[in-house]
């Protein structure tokens, strides 16, 4: 049996947490937040790419990638979630449902933080549970590929 395959990504600075500012983002690390996602996603019988860049063009070019491969994507975009109009366009041109992820609450934050382009292609948003959220999130995938599926 093939599982459906979800990408999860992550933006710039996330390979820094645990490093990065603990008293917003905790002590884990991203290999923390990866292993994470590997157990939930083998309970929920899903298959997922874990991946990180800082670098956008990266970003986008994964994001285009899913088209065809995956059954969704989990996005934690960072700064480029306020800033990228071109993950944006990406997430949009993929047609694919998208769970937007943020360890902290944006909207307790600095108010530039306050808007996610990511959000206006986004199935959902999880924002301030932690690692939780990504958790959260791939439940919440799991839910919407069965349903597609069904």
């Amino acid at each position: 049996m093939v599982l459906p395959l979800v990408y999860v990504l992550n933006g710039p600075n996330l390979n820094m947490l645990g490093m990065r500012q603990p008293e917003v983002y905790g002590s884990a690390t991203l290999d923390d937040v990866e292993q994470i996602c590997i157990q939930n996603a083998e309970q929920l019988e899903i298959a997922i790419d874990f991946r990180q860049t800082n670098d956008e063009g990266e970003l986008v070019s994964w994001i285009q990638e899913c088209k065809g491969k995956a059954k969704g994507i989990i996005i934690n975009a960072g700064a480029y979630s306020h800033t990228s109009i071109a993950t944006l366009d990406a997430l949009l041109s993929v047609d694919l449902p998208v769970i937007e992820v943020h360890i902290s609450n944006i909207y307790r934050r600095e108010s530039f933080r306050h808007h996610s382009y990511v959000s206006q292609a986004a199935t959902g948003v999880i924002c301030g549970l932690g690692l939780q959220g990504y958790a959260l999130a791939l439940a919440a995938i799991a839910d919407i590929i069965l349903e597609e599926d069904s």
